[in-house]
């Protein structure tokens, strides 16, 4: 599938059903996952006290908080994100920190109507899902003043994540399923893997000031392989696999992931599997 034969409507419609839903439940543990990737963006961000930020594809709002934290006083952060049930957690959030200045928007960021004369734009692995980059790129850099800057994360290539892919390949094998190579630019979690052509999206979107920064780092999957294979059925490459089957293939599917990662379990039992991302900076040329 070309990227451009799935647009924006049905990622809204992903992240406002039962995937939206899951990770809106598993926030906790999803944030634990990330943490390396999403501290070094939050560091790459600089975010300082007085300054206006838009957060993308803010999920359930931590890093929304992070950079609202990092801003006062004087400073506002408005989360931006497409699904309504992680936006729930997300507002329930900002109000139990009423001192801090930050709120969030149920929008398409690649073409809603954002405030502009931004300091900051920051992003924590929800850049890579938008059907036209280069023209979402284009809207979200005219949202920052001249001079303003951008910091975001993203992963590298399947290859170089087993902690997604793993999990994932001994699902297939489990259900007998070869599948043809997937479409390296369809929007997803791996659209930005290319690092030249990341570059090359930045630079048409009249960015400058580019750099990639290869960042590495373990992903905990779960406290035990048991816990780590159920959390694969529920979120990330392998819940929608498991989703296409049919839930008569889940006990199948569950087993055979368990098995893989029992052999990467950890002394005390906690799985992890490596990760890889691009950190990402750039400035408005204007």
């Amino acid at each position: 599938m070309n990227s451009k034969d799935m647009n924006n409507d049905e990622q809204i419609a992903d992240w406002n059903g039962e995937q939206g839903r899951r990770w809106a439940d598993y926030q906790q543990r999803i944030d634990s996952m990330i943490e390396p990737f999403a501290q070094a963006a939050l560091r790459a961000a600089a975010a300082a006290p007085g300054e206006q930020v838009l957060d993308i594809g803010c999920g359930c709002g931590g890093s929304t908080l992070a950079l609202a934290q990092a801003v006062a006083p004087g400073g506002r952060v408005l989360g931006v994100d497409i699904s309504r049930p992680m936006l729930e957690v997300a507002n329930t959030l900002a109000a139990s920190h009423p001192a801090l200045d930050f709120g969030f928007a149920e929008a398409d960021a690649s073409s809603a109507a954002l405030p502009g004369a931004q300091d900051l734009l920051h992003s924590r692995f929800g850049l890579m899902f938008f059907a036209e980059p280069v023209a979402a790129l284009q809207h979200l850099r005219s949202r920052l003043k001249p001079g303003g800057r951008c910091a975001f994360v993203c992963w590298r290539a399947p290859r170089d994540n087993p902690w997604a892919m793993a999990p994932l390949v001994a699902a297939r094998k489990a259900l007998g399923i070869d599948p043809p190579p997937a479409d390296p630019l369809q929007p997803g979690p791996f659209a930005f893997a290319d690092g030249e052509r990341l570059q090359g999206l930045l630079q048409q979107a009249g960015f400058g000031a580019i750099g990639l920064q290869r960042l590495d780092a373990p992903v905990v999957l779960g406290p035990s392989a048991a816990e780590a294979a159920l959390q694969c059925l529920r979120m990330g490459p392998v819940s929608r696999l498991a989703r296409e089957a049919g839930a008569e293939h889940e006990p199948r599917i569950r087993d055979a992931i368990e098995r893989l990662l029992a052999g990467h379990a950890a002394a005390d039992g906690a799985v992890q599997l490596s990760g890889s991302t691009w950190l990402v900076t750039a400035a408005h040329r204007g």
